[in-house]
């Protein structure tokens, strides 16, 4: 990890002995003299770690400390001495110190302590962005996949799990869980010690997209007053997940591109390259091909992130998983809202099962929490179901997915429903199912074209 360090010595030999001992080792090293010009840097920059003498003419090393603690709480501080006492060593690490060093001759015993504030700092680091990962929660053998394409789509990611480097691209529509399965595939693989950095390149506004991936220098631009580290700084080690990739514009493609291919990038105002080792998942919605020959999206930054592409299938074309994955949000929403709700009734679970879900996954946790907070016995009624389900479930005709096969049910109520009327719900279905391609309608209804053009005829306006 190169590092922002600041050294505070009034000793002239010693500090810049240090700094060029740092430099050396490619970190980024400022040098102050005194306690308060320490300070007053800090009101434009916070380090990583700061090295201070605790012996300095002026403020003193414990004072400074107490001072720099009220500008700066993730710094980490390194006290520096000669003669120090055990006394002095408790009173600094009272006040935040990280680590108490005396000096030596040859300062053999600097790098040792650097290095170990180091790897603190990528374990703080990770722990920031890890704290609302529940690592089982991702485990490979939660995942639920009693679907056909679901079983496909987990032996992949079973295999892509234990590579290190190789880019993913996640195809899904919204809702089908891309950020879920990019977490998966960090948490079981060789990178899960490291962060997991996500970002939704669609909440950040365009203009400021390149900042927040790559940081800033302080002075980079009005109000950058201190030094900045970008998401891919950040995700050094682990994962890099951009959920959304294909909203990017023209200029941050061409950014990412080069960021792919040097493995290095520059902060906003910075001049130096910053090495970088992470792992690229990138995600999308839209249909990329598309956007490629429509000219709105890079083609070598497609063929670069497409190394290995998933798709994410629709829940409507996972019929087998809607109550397993129904059952799993209900059991985790009961136990968050002090319930003790653990099944579904079988007419509840014929609803759920009927329902299209627009919003797929996301929508069905909606949908579960809802009746969760409603249901007033252990059992989920079709009663504690949202308005919608009910609705969509009042069409006679539903279509489904079985594995590979689209499936059309169908259900007479008797005494409610006509034969006319389940003809008409039936080819209506089929139409939409076909895409209103008239053709290929009759096809699969095993009639004519014109037929069907009959029965069209026969079915009333909306």
């Amino acid at each position: 990890m190169r590092a922002n360090i600041f050294v505070t010595d009034d000793d002239d030999v010693v500090r810049q002995a240090i700094s060029r001992r740092l430099a050396k080792r490619h970190h980024q090293v400022r040098s102050f003299a005194s306690g308060e010009a320490l300070l007053e840097a800090l009101d434009h920059d916070i380090p990583d770690l700061i090295l201070l003498d605790l012996k300095m003419a002026g403020l003193s090393g414990l004072e400074t400390l107490k001072n720099i603690r009220a500008k700066s709480q993730q710094a980490l501080v390194i006290l520096l001495t000669a003669y120090g006492t055990v006394e002095e060593a408790v009173e600094a690490i009272k006040l935040g110190a990280y680590d108490f060093l005396i000096k030596s001759v040859d300062l053999s015993s600097v790098e040792p302590v650097i290095d170990r504030a180091l790897d603190y700092l990528s374990l703080r680091r990770r722990i920031d962005f890890e704290t609302q990962d529940r690592p089982g929660r991702y485990a490979l053998n939660g995942l639920i996949s009693n679907s056909p394409s679901m079983k496909e789509l987990v032996g992949q990611i079973q295999e892509m799990a234990k590579n290190l480097k190789t880019t993913v691209l996640l195809f899904g529509e919204t809702g089908t869980g891309k950020e879920f399965v990019a977490r998966v595939l960090h948490h079981n693989g060789p990178r899960d010690k490291g962060p997991f950095v996500g970002v939704n390149c669609t909440a950040i506004p365009q203009e400021l997209f390149e900042s927040e991936l790559f940081g800033y220098e302080r002075g980079a631009f009005t109000g950058a007053n201190q030094r900045k580290l970008g998401l891919c700084e950040q995700a050094e080690g682990g994962t890099l997940f951009l959920d959304e990739i294909g909203d990017l514009n023209p200029s941050m493609q061409a950014k990412l591109l080069r960021v792919l291919q040097e493995r290095s990038f520059k902060r906003l105002g910075g001049q130096e390259d910053i090495d970088v080792d992470f792992r690229l998942i990138a995600a999308t919605n839209r249909d990329l091909r598309k956007d490629v020959t429509q000219g709105r999206f890079r083609e070598d930054l497609f063929f670069r992130l497409n190394v290995v592409s998933m798709t994410l299938p629709p829940l409507r074309n996972r019929t087998e998983d809607i109550i397993p994955l129904a059952l799993a949000t209900l059991i985790r929403q009961s136990s968050e809202l002090g319930k003790e709700v653990t099944a579904i009734e079988p007419e509840a679970q014929r609803l759920l099962e009927r329902y299209p879900y627009p919003g797929n996954i996301r929508e069905l946790e909606n949908i579960m929490e809802r009746a969760t907070i409603f249901c007033r016995g252990k059992s989920l009624t079709e009663g504690d179901l949202p308005r919608e389900v009910h609705e969509e479930a009042r069409s006679s005709v539903n279509a489904v997915a079985r594995g590979d096969q689209q499936v059309v049910r169908m259900e007479m109520i008797l005494g409610e429903q006509t034969l006319a009327a389940i003809e008409s719900d039936l080819i209506e279905e089929v139409m939409r199912l076909s895409d209103y391609n008239k053709s290929l309608a009759a096809k699969y209804l095993g009639i004519t074209r014109f037929a069907l053009d009959r029965r069209l005829k026969k079915i009333p306006e909306s």
